[in-house]
């Protein structure tokens, strides 16, 4: 269990490509996170640079407010399930889940001869806090030393972007300080209290066997333990990769897209069992993945990324309900959210379509406390908040079926508009009279209106969404 923080964090490769630009972000202890979005937008890299499998350019990334920058991969107490499960073909199931088992060494307090602990200082951990807090002194030292040369330039003073440069490096300066005092603190504790003596012993065969049996019985894969990898379904390798890193008991789990090899059904049925898993482990996990399903099903929290750069960090409600750019809005929900372009006026109605639309009040005030120009923007409404009207019905609008997709409960309508532009409508099928549904096929005219309160005003020039409450 562990609580993780990015800080500043950066990731250029040669030839100047940037993979991971200012990546912030605190990860509660038995928090659920998920990194998603579309390909190269740096989520596997930020979750290997966690792992220590890729070095960080720049910024500091934190466990339990100990900096693990340059703490190798196996000191960091994470266990990590990749894409293409990583078994050993050669072990059987069991042993690939003791393998890692028989190589660790756990820490064991040293008895004496009456069975009781020798307590003693712990000269090695004091030694290791005092090369943190010399780490520490030498940047508060450094930072403050340029933050004071580049207060009283002129060209920093009146320069927007220096000041905010500044501003990041107080801040950090503040932060560091705090570490620091958290560093000396454990020092102080360390040098007036006396700790057990230990030693670093290997696992014996029986506590290794507890603990394979125990995890094999948690993800109900027990009967699979004598088989090799070339004799389970993709559903059971991937079983094994969870419970070979379950089985190491780490602070910090670390998923890399692990269902994307697994077929649609299989998917499904994996993704409900890590749900049910997670209540069993509570532990802190990271996982990645492309598919927004995975990420809105399992995540307490999901971050959104797109070229490297953080889009939006918030539970599935905000990021479906309160999306923060034409980004976010596209990226999640399924079928995705439409986007009509306008314009919005001087008293707050919106033009599109040929048609004038009024706004919900809550809306207008929203735009007032935002203090929201008349200008071009994007209206997007979801799918399933798009229902079929008649006529004469208040702000109702108007197209003709292109495309029906019978999804089993409801229709995917495609409905072209009179200015070209393609509206996706979800219709529930279950109430619908027989004459109506008949009438719902390519060709013909439907109108339509959305759930009013429901829409989404992005501006065009920014991509923002002007109706977020600050």
């Amino acid at each position: 269990m562990a609580e993780v923080r990015l800080k500043n964090v950066y990731k250029v490769y040669d030839g100047g490509v940037t993979a991971v630009k200012d990546f912030n972000l605190d990860i509660k202890d038995k928090e659920f996170v998920v990194f998603v979005g579309p390909s190269g937008c740096g989520k596997s890299t930020t979750l290997r640079m966690i792992a220590g499998l890729e070095s960080i350019t720049a910024g500091d990334i934190f466990i339990d407010d100990l900096r693990i920058n340059n703490i190798e991969p196996r000191n960091r107490d994470i266990a990590m399930v990749f894409q293409n499960y990583a078994l050993y073909p050669h072990m059987t199931v069991y042993k690939n889940m003791a393998f890692s088992l028989k190589l660790r060494k756990v820490k064991k307090n040293i008895l004496d001869k009456d069975g009781k602990e020798i307590l003693i200082r712990d000269q090695k951990e004091i030694k290791a806090i005092n090369k943190e807090i010399a780490f520490y002194q030498r940047n508060i030292e450094a930072i403050t030393s340029y933050v004071d040369k580049m207060s009283i330039k002129e060209e920093v003073i009146n320069n927007e972007n220096e000041q905010k440069l500044l501003n990041q490096n107080k801040e950090k300066i503040k932060e560091m300080k705090i570490l620091l005092t958290k560093a000396q603190e454990r020092k102080d504790y360390l040098e007036n209290n006396l700790v057990p003596k230990y030693h670093y012993v290997h696992l014996s065969k029986d506590e290794i066997n507890q603990k394979v049996t125990s995890t094999a019985k948690l993800l109900e894969i027990e009967d699979l333990l004598d088989r090799k990898p070339k004799a389970l379904s993709g559903g059971q390798r991937q079983r094994v990769a969870i419970g070979r890193a379950i089985v190491r008991n780490p602070k910090l789990f670390l998923m890399d897209e692990p269902l994307s090899n697994l077929d649609a059904k299989l998917r499904n049925q994996m993704r409900s069992e890590l749900i049910l898993l997670r209540k069993k482990v509570n532990t802190t996990f990271i996982y990645v993945t492309h598919d927004q399903t995975e990420a809105m099903t399992l995540g307490d929290r999901i971050v959104i990324m797109k070229d490297g750069i953080i889009q939006q960090i918030g539970t599935p409600n905000d990021l479906f309900n309160h999306p923060s750019n034409l980004f976010v809005a596209g990226f999640i929900g399924s079928p995705q959210m439409n986007f009509i372009d306008g314009n919005l006026d001087e008293k707050y109605k919106v033009h599109l379509i040929g048609k004038e639309i009024t706004l919900p009040k809550e809306t207008i005030k929203i735009l007032k406390e935002n203090k929201v120009e008349k200008q071009d923007i994007v209206l997007g409404i979801r799918p399933e908040h798009i229902t079929l009207c008649e006529e004469n019905d208040d702000n109702s609008l108007e197209g003709i079926i292109s495309v029906v997709e019978l999804m089993g409960s409801s229709l995917h309508l495609h409905v072209d508009t009179i200015t070209n532009k393609n509206i996706v409508i979800i219709v529930p099928i279950i109430n619908l009279e027989k004459d109506k549904l008949s009438s719902l096929i390519t060709g013909n005219k439907v109108h339509f209106k959305w759930n009013y309160g429901l829409e989404h005003l992005f501006s065009k020039q920014t991509s923002m969404n002007l109706i977020s409450e600050k």
